[in-house]
């Protein structure tokens, strides 16, 4: 094809604007791109890390708890865990070891050093805890296959779902110091309880992704809004500390007459309270009965906000509402279908709305005698 001189200027004059055009709109293009490209990158990367948690071999249990030395024989158990992967390891020498896989994508890696510091500090305050062990770098977090570990000694001892007056005033003395001690940690990255994180949050996410029928959703987010709109007053004067987060009678050891603490995993910022409800249980008199044991002994250590009894019944139904979607989150993991196999269906559904409804009047009718 032939051209004349002008015709080719011209020709040459738009393709260079095309290009100049095309170079601004790919500029400004650039960002989102890119931010895209990053966004998929890391959910592939997450994917993968997923996949690798999901799937823990045998050998790569056996490698991750020879990292600070010594072999295992090949003996090894499963621990009742969902959150996490975790393993008891027999040691050909010294004692057997406890070593927990952290679920990608959940905990970064400056969260999870926030609870090794956490405990650290409980255990140097004479508070019994479990803390990790290390190497001769003092880290006590490894990695394996992309996959985040931890290794534990194994402390013997027995769980105690009853609860005698004795073991009461001791946890009570101890709460009150670990609550001591995490009212010194001002800035830990971990989570703050409160409606937003354990109510609209959740909410947000369950409507998100669907995980309510049709016919149910409507009543579902209306009762989770009605309960977050009417507590959200009663968290804004309240003190709060970085304590354990998930003290029920399960995650509390006893070997003979002596308690520890276990899986800090769920730490967070919280009024103490929260401590105090979960060890202690329902609302009915035994419930109560058992806090007031429990309390006693907490204000021989430190004071305790009276005041912050009234909002027991809304951290309940924070509980509830951050539990669902804590399932959701997880549905993937075909160890929580296994445990909980009614999630999902309509009966499941309604008994929330029916167990929030009751919160509803609970939280809506203030008492005291908690």
């Amino acid at each position: 094809m032939f051209c004349s001189n002008d015709r080719q200027s011209e020709l040459r004059l738009f393709s260079s604007f095309r290009m100049r055009k095309a170079t601004c709109a790919l500029s400004a293009q650039a960002p989102t791109i890119k931010r895209e490209c990053t966004r998929r990158v890391r959910s592939s990367r997450i994917k993968a890390m997923l996949d690798n948690f999901l799937q823990i071999l045998p050998e790569v249990i056996f490698d991750a708890a020879e990292k600070l030395g010594g072999r295992c024989t090949g003996r090894f158990y499963t621990l009742n865990a969902l959150e996490n992967r975790v393993y008891d390891i027999e040691m050909e020498e010294g004692p057997q070891v406890i070593i927990k896989f952290y679920r990608p994508g959940r905990w970064s890696r400056a969260t999870i050093q926030a609870e090794h510091d956490f405990l650290k500090a409980l255990e140097e305050s004479e508070i019994p805890v479990v803390c990790p062990l290390t190497d001769d770098k003092g880290q006590s977090i490894f990695e394996i296959s992309e996959v985040m570990f931890t290794i534990f000694p194994k402390r013997p001892g027995r769980l105690e779902p009853e609860l005698s007056t004795e073991q009461l005033t001791r946890l009570g003395r101890f709460l009150a110091r670990l609550h001591n001690v995490g009212a010194t940690v001002k800035a830990a990255p971990r989570l703050r309880l409160d409606p937003q994180t354990y109510g609209r949050d959740p909410l947000k996410f369950l409507k998100d992704g669907n995980f309510v029928p049709m016919e149910l959703a409507s009543r579902f987010e209306t009762i989770v809004t009605q309960i977050c709109d009417a507590i959200t007053p009663r968290f804004e004067d309240v003190k709060y500390v970085l304590l354990h987060g998930d003290c029920h009678s399960g995650n509390i050891l006893w070997n003979r007459d002596d308690p520890y603490f276990i899986d800090f995993d769920d730490m967070l910022y919280a009024p103490p309270v929260q401590d105090i409800w979960m060890l202690t249980g329902g609302d009915d008199d035994y419930g109560k009965e058992q806090r007031h044991i429990l309390l006693d002994a907490y204000e021989q250590i430190r004071t305790f906000d009276m005041k912050t009894m009234q909002i027991i019944e809304p951290l309940r139904a924070l509980r509830m509402i951050h539990f669902s979607a804590w399932i959701a989150r997880r549905w993937e993991d075909s160890a929580f279908k296994v445990a909980f196999p009614a999630f999902g269906t309509e009966h499941y559904w309604q008994e929330q709305i029916e167990g929030l409804a009751l919160q509803l009047e609970k939280v809506q009718y203030h008492t005291t005698d908690l």
